[in-house]
């Protein structure tokens, strides 16, 4: 699909999509949970489709209902062979791993896309410590494993993603008997961490956050956990990133439908946009963010992306239009993206005339001096091709987006929401 953008200013009110983090991990917690969990405000882009027919070829029966799924689960009970596709989710494959690995079944995990690429070395080493049999492609996909599982202490390494521990916390959690600690080095991404250990808690179960080094995951309460559960998915914050970055450069606008004491790393954007010097008002419930007073210029910011890697596209669109250099620290965290991500915002944002220079950890983003109409390339990555389109907002002229349909991985109506806002799209 080829999206046009053109120059526009938008005004006007939008709610942001549900998180496919906060849904993805209801459908893992909901897995788990033996009984009823009805899920509120359930996520309908492909990460959220992919978890959602992973839990059920794992045996759980879902039904959509107006704005809710409900999700019955008996548990990892079956004893056949199973093959499941995780899609092109990082999140889907890193953390239903070991939740799946708590079967008796052989299981055959696989994946498209980008997933295919992706490094799993971490698997090959750590489910042999568990009792769990494994084989990969070279550390790649697809997985052959089979359980069960056995929760025991052990060290993780947590500088690739955080998504790795939160795997194994929910398939700890599900399965410990006995107090058990999973030690952790450099854990990156801590938000998220903190995001599973409020699910896991709101259906539940007990860990202990010993200051991010270890995690205490205590034996589950079977007595005392619910027969129904009720779970409202967040709104997103990695997604509405995107639209109050698309205000402070281009109008004046609302976003409503997030939770401001959310834990979810991508929150940070709005320091950014308090240091960017855009107008911003935080309200408990809508976000007002326009251009800077009359006059007024956006100016260069420092931010620390290193625990919000995914923020790094819409910094990027922000940074375009900020005098001076903006430099955002982090870069090592992209390299395992659905793209390159360091590589791949230098060379798309160059088509509009922004340079980018990579350095180090560092990305440097020499902004403020306008950008003009081209034709950019999602790269199949749908956070690129969201980038671009709000970059193009206050471009000189038409910006195409080619394989523009990238953003339906996490956030199908994204296209919709800026026209809704004023955006010309075509």
């Amino acid at each position: 699909m080829i999206v046009t953008i053109q120059p526009s200013t938008l005004k006007g009110t939008v709610t942001a999509a549900a998180s496919k983090s906060s849904m993805q991990r209801a459908c893992a917690a909901a897995l788990l949970k033996v009984g009823e969990t009805i899920i509120h405000n359930p996520g309908i882009s492909n990460d959220d489709k992919a978890a959602v027919q992973m839990i059920q070829d794992l045996g759980a029966t879902v039904e959509f209902k107006d704005d809710i799924l409900i999700v019955n689960s008996k548990g990892l009970t079956s004893t056949e062979d199973i093959t499941v596709n995780c899609g092109e989710s990082g999140l889907g494959i890193r953390m239903f791993t070991p939740i799946f690995a708590l079967s008796s079944s052989k299981i055959t995990i696989n994946g498209k896309g980008s997933l295919l690429t992706r490094p799993m070395d971490f698997f090959d080493e750590i489910l042999p410590q568990l009792g769990v049999q494994i084989t990969s492609n070279a550390g790649k996909l697809p997985l052959h494993i089979q359980g069960p599982l056995q929760p025991k202490a052990i060290i993780v390494d947590g500088s690739l993603s955080s998504q790795f521990l939160t795997g194994l916390l929910f398939a700890f959690a599900a399965s410990a008997t006995e107090p058990v600690t999973i030690a952790v080095t450099d854990l990156k991404s801590k938000p998220y961490i903190d995001l599973s250990l409020k699910v896991l808690e709101d259906f539940g179960y007990s860990i202990k956050n010993n200051n991010y080094e270890s995690f205490t995951v205590n034996p589950a309460d079977k007595s005392a956990q619910k027969e129904s559960i009720d779970y409202t998915v967040e709104g997103d914050w990695s997604g509405a990133a995107f639209l109050l970055v698309a205000g402070a450069i281009a109008g004046d606008i609302t976003v409503k439908g997030l939770d401001i004491q959310s834990t979810q790393a991508d929150k940070a954007i709005l320091q950014a946009l308090i240091d960017c010097g855009c107008q911003l008002s935080i309200q408990s419930e809508q976000i007002d963010v326009a251009l800077p007073p009359l006059e007024g210029k956006l100016h260069a910011f420092h931010f620390d992306a290193t625990d919000c890697p995914d923020l790094f596209p819409p910094l990027v669109a922000l940074a375009s239009y900020c005098a001076g250099k903006t430099v955002i620290e982090g870069v090592s965290r992209l390299a395992h993206k659905e793209s390159n991500r360091g590589l791949t915002l230098q060379d798309e944002f160059a088509k509009m005339g922004v340079e980018i220079v990579l350095q180090d950890d560092l990305m440097i983003v020499n902004g403020g001096n306008g950008l003009h109409g081209a034709t950019v390339h999602s790269r199949h990555d749908h956070r690129i091709a969201m980038a671009c389109a709000v970059a193009a907002l206050k471009a000189t002229g038409a910006v195409t987006i080619e394989e523009a349909e990238a953003i339906n991985k996490s956030y199908p109506n994204f296209y919709q929401h800026i026209e809704k806002l004023g955006a010309l799209v075509s």
